[in-house]
């Protein structure tokens, strides 16, 4: 099955090295032959990795490369957000991905700015300017106290301006499609692109999915438990996993797949290859 008409991007995280950077120029290269609908880079918490997240974002500008930069407030004030807006437009950048992003350890009291407020600070500065996307949870926001307050939560920032929702990764496509009938009924339309984790280090998926609230399903588990210290057999039964995955969402009706890419040509692109 072609799933051409469906959109594709790609997310990487901005490198602190010299060597990173190097990587990571190969694999936006290599990805972009696939010639995805665009990239995404992300955005430390507070703003903390913000010059690095803009010199991704304007070296792959200047290639043609379309790129959304993550941004959120952190501890920035509204002046420093302005002038940030302001650079990314005159870069040609026309898309972000607005989070409410986490205050770091030490910077004390900072105000959390919600993303709501940070979608409704965007359009009343640079109006329809950037398609602006926000985040979703499938499993619910970890923090959240309900799986109705979440769905309030998220119809707010869709409420406020953003055009569509890059979701948290997730496992299990049940959790997806029972989040696209709550939101069906709380009156939400605009698209909901789920978000994919390929399989690769499997003891730091585990480790981050235990903080952030992403289940792992048993099965995935034991079927990864059965491939031993074999990190050949690791990645292609991920891959396997989240190429079923990624099927049956596309042919659930999801609009698209965002790849997690974790600075990794594959196992991204081989499974981009087998779902398209």
């Amino acid at each position: 099955m072609s799933h051409s008409d469906k959109r594709f991007s790609f997310e990487f995280f901005p490198p602190k090295t010299e060597a990173g950077h190097a990587k990571l120029e190969k694999t936006w290269a290599d990805l972009n032959a696939l010639n995805p609908a665009f990239f995404s880079c992300t955005y430390g918490a507070g703003g903390s990795t913000r010059d690095n997240t803009f010199g991704v974002i304007k070296q792959m500008r200047e290639q043609g490369i379309s790129i959304a930069p993550h941004l959120s407030f952190g501890g920035d004030d509204e002046a420093a957000m302005t002038e940030l807006l302001d650079s990314y437009k005159a870069l040609g950048v026309d898309r972000i991905v607005a989070l409410r992003g986490d205050i770091p350890s030490g910077m004390g009291a900072a105000k959390i700015v919600y993303a709501n407020e940070l979608v409704e600070f965007i359009r009343n500065h640079s109006g329809d300017h950037f398609e602006l996307e926000v985040a979703a949870y499938p499993e619910i926001h970890p923090e959240s106290k309900s799986y109705d307050a979440d769905i309030h939560y998220f119809k707010q920032k869709l409420d406020a301006g953003a055009n569509a929702a890059i979701t948290q990764y997730f496992f299990n496509p049940d959790a997806y499609f029972q989040f696209i009938d709550a939101c069906t009924k709380a009156g939400i339309n605009k698209p909901i692109y789920p978000g994919i984790m390929p399989i690769t280090n499997f003891t730091n998926l585990a480790r981050f999915s235990a903080h952030c609230g992403a289940e792992i399903p048993r099965w995935i588990k034991y079927k990864i438990e059965n491939c031993g210290d074999d990190q050949e057999a690791v990645i292609e039964t991920g891959k396997e996993i989240v190429i079923r995955l990624s099927e049956q969402l596309l042919a659930g009706g999801a609009p698209g797949i965002h790849f997690y890419t974790m600075n990794q040509v594959e196992p991204s692109k081989a499974i981009y290859q087998a779902i398209v």
